[in-house]
């Protein structure tokens, strides 16, 4: 038997999204935060976990956290849904819109996830170039949206990987005009400091995303929607039942009441990133770009593919996004410890020299 016969087309068609699996001293791929858990936390943070009753379930639907988290935003509890990541979380979107001919709406370059997921679910997918500045190019959406309406449309605030906020303009018209949910993703609201959390109540297809991924807890996988009610009230119906582990709702709890620390955490982190901004900015051939995010996106006068052969070579690890077109000889690296972004720059000055 060919199991491929078996198999929907839209998964037939994908690639699986890609992890480098080998270990690298200085591991500035994946845009989490450099810095471990300071010590004097780590032995209330064992405390908590070995108190959970492994032979238990979780709360399901993690009311008592969900409600911490509501309080935190600034919201009502019916407007928070727990999810396993944001991961999870754009999986439900797409999973409870996906009638037949149902469609979603990405800006590219983009999160990758939001078109696995989207596929997967079976959507027609609409992906729509940014322009030039790596901004939304409204026209080309607005077209499209004028032909097929999108059930779904994605936006991360900042994007990844270019690292720019969007034009908060052009989403407030998005917002306004379009028919469908829109998903303003804030992976990156720890350092970017913008949201749009105040303008839930003007805009009934507004759901934000959050996530503790970045500031320190990506092994837990925490993940936030917070949207109109009658919407986290259908995705509850999507929701696994268990879906959100004891110890990732402890690893939650704990960010909340230890919170000044990682927001302190966070502000370190954005001034290595203005240290390593200002560095890169010195190498001839190399063109980093204004970032909003814990990264920086940037291009290069070589062939990106031999300067990431090179740099792992060096034990140093980042995220190769070379390919044909607007992102010919695009990379992006994440802001590491002071020492992790030296042997960085230092690193990559020896290959292009």
């Amino acid at each position: 038997m060919d199991i491929r016969t078996l198999i929907k087309e839209e998964v037939l068609a994908q690639r699986a999204y890609g992890v480098e699996s080998a270990a690298f001293p200085v591991k500035l791929d994946a845009n989490e935060n450099p810095l471990a858990m300071p010590e004097e936390l780590r032995g209330c943070f064992s405390a908590a976990l070995a108190s959970i009753p492994l032979n238990r379930y979780p709360d399901a639907g993690s009311p008592a956290l969900a409600a911490r988290f509501a309080q935190a935003f600034g919201v009502g509890r019916d407007q928070v849904m727990i999810g396993s990541g944001s991961d999870e979380l754009i999986q439900m979107l797409c999973t409870a819109v996906a009638r037949s001919g149902a469609e979603a709406m990405i800006p590219v370059p983009t999160f990758a996830m939001y078109r696995i997921s989207a596929q997967n679910a079976g959507l027609t997918v609409a992906a729509i170039p940014l322009d030039g500045a790596f901004d939304l190019d409204l026209a080309a959406m607005r077209e499209r949206v004028a032909a097929r309406p999108p059930a779904l449309t994605f936006l991360a605030w900042p994007n990844n990987p270019t690292g720019n906020c969007f034009s908060r303009e052009r989403i407030e018209a998005i917002l306004a005009e379009w028919p469908g949910i829109v998903v303003v993703d804030e992976a990156y609201f720890h350092f970017s400091g913008r949201t749009f959390l105040p303008d839930l109540n003007r805009h009934e297809n507004l759901v934000i995303l959050r996530t503790l991924s970045k500031v320190g807890f990506a092994a837990m996988r925490v993940g936030f929607l917070i949207g109109p009610p009658a919407l986290v009230h259908e995705l509850d119906k999507v929701r696994l039942p268990y879906n959100f582990n004891a110890m990732s709702q402890a690893a939650a709890g704990f960010y909340l009441d230890h919170e000044e620390t990682f927001l302190a955490q966070a502000e370190e982190i954005r001034r290595w990133r203005d240290e390593l901004f200002a560095e890169m900015m010195t190498i001839p051939g190399i063109r980093p770009r204004p970032t909003d995010a814990n990264f920086i996106f940037f291009d290069c006068d070589f062939a990106a593919d031999r300067v990431y052969t090179r740099l792992k070579e060096r034990g140093v690890l980042i995220k190769n996004f070379n390919a044909p077109g607007t992102m010919r000889n695009f990379m992006r690296v994440t802001v590491g410890t002071r020492e992790e972004n030296r042997r960085f720059i230092e690193a990559l000055k020896d290959i292009i020299a």
